[in-house]
């Protein structure tokens, strides 16, 4: 059931996919502000109490219709329902075409189009970005949130789907990982009139999202390094995963660079609205390989597809083996 929910929630996502803004999305983030707004109080024995609130509800829902639907119905409406929420969750679409515009925008050689639309997808300030810097940006973004709408959630949903949690996991994978964002970035809104102690549930929220993330990093990680260059991508991992800031990401960012061969890390980007006297970004050690070009653009299309096709075809040959078994 979890190679067909997925298979088929892949297929209506490419037809007809979602908007950023849309209302299922949209629901869940007033419904997680509306917990921090009437919960919330700053102190830090309490902030793993809201954020398990805020998580808590939708993930119960889910998984009670799940189970209802299992016991009264029967299996078909339980995948429907899998793929329902599939649907909302996995995003190929929600990101992708950030992409696309960008690497058409480079081929037509329309470099500052380029620019403005990085600029745009990231909220930075990409106005004198050099084209392979430009490329390195998109490849590392691409990777990133190949990761975290696809790969990631495949992950969980997979695992908690083989024990009777249907598409539970999928929910706690984008939820966890939208939380600390909605969060964090409805309260840069008022920094200046924040009090030091009302950041306890943003890092809580920061610190839940790393132990989700975790597993399902690697699991990334492992995937492109099987689809890519598996030799260059782990020792990639191994000797410069802890080069980027964010150890999940650069555990899927050293993979990425070693499976294609690409040069990843070095100069991060402004933000497009700075705080007044910030400090500027700090510079971070590159990854071994070849300069950005396009070329890398493909082969993270590439190796992003192919990681898609071994997800289906593993999933496919575990249920023929419980079909047969």
């Amino acid at each position: 059931m979890s190679f067909m929910a997925l298979l088929l929630a892949l297929m209506l996502e490419q037809v007809r996919p979602l908007s950023e803004g849309n209302w299922a999305h949209d629901l869940l983030r007033q419904w997680s502000l509306g917990v921090r707004h009437f919960f919330d109080t700053g102190r830090k024995h309490q902030a793993m109490l809201i954020w398990a609130l805020a998580m808590g509800v939708p993930v119960l829902g889910v998984l009670l219709v799940h189970w209802v639907l299992m016991a009264w119905l029967g299996w078909p409406f339980a995948m429907a329902w899998s793929i329902a929420v599939l649907y909302v969750t996995l995003g190929f679409r929600q990101f992708s075409h950030h992409f696309t515009d960008i690497r058409d925008a480079l081929e037509a050689g329309e470099e500052q189009q380029a620019r403005t639309l990085l600029a745009q997808w990231l909220q930075v300030d990409a106005t004198t970005l050099p084209r392979h810097e430009l490329v390195r940006h998109v490849i590392e973004c691409s990777a990133i949130a190949a990761h975290r709408h696809v790969f990631g959630v495949m992950t969980w949903f997979s695992v908690l789907a083989a024990i009777g949690l249907g598409p539970v996991g999928a929910v706690i994978y984008r939820l966890g990982g939208e939380l600390p964002r909605w969060w964090v970035a409805t309260g840069m809104q008022n920094v200046s009139t924040r009090p030091e102690q009302d950041l306890a549930l943003d890092d809580w929220a920061q610190q839940a999202w790393r132990r989700i993330d975790w597993v399902s990093a690697r699991v990334t990680a492992v995937t492109f390094a099987i689809v890519g260059n598996f030799e260059e991508a782990i020792d990639c991992w191994r000797n410069h995963a802890q080069s980027f800031p964010d150890d999940n990401d650069g555990v899927v960012l050293a993979a990425t660079s070693g499976a294609i061969n690409v040069r990843l890390g070095g100069e991060t980007l402004r933000p497009a609205q700075e705080v007044p006297d910030a400090e500027p970004p700090l510079a971070q050690p590159s990854t071994p390989g070849m300069e950005p070009h396009m070329v890398h653009l493909r082969s993270m299309v590439g190796l992003v597809w192919r990681s898609v096709v071994m997800w289906l075809v593993l999933l496919f040959l575990l249920t023929l083996s419980r079909l047969l078994g």
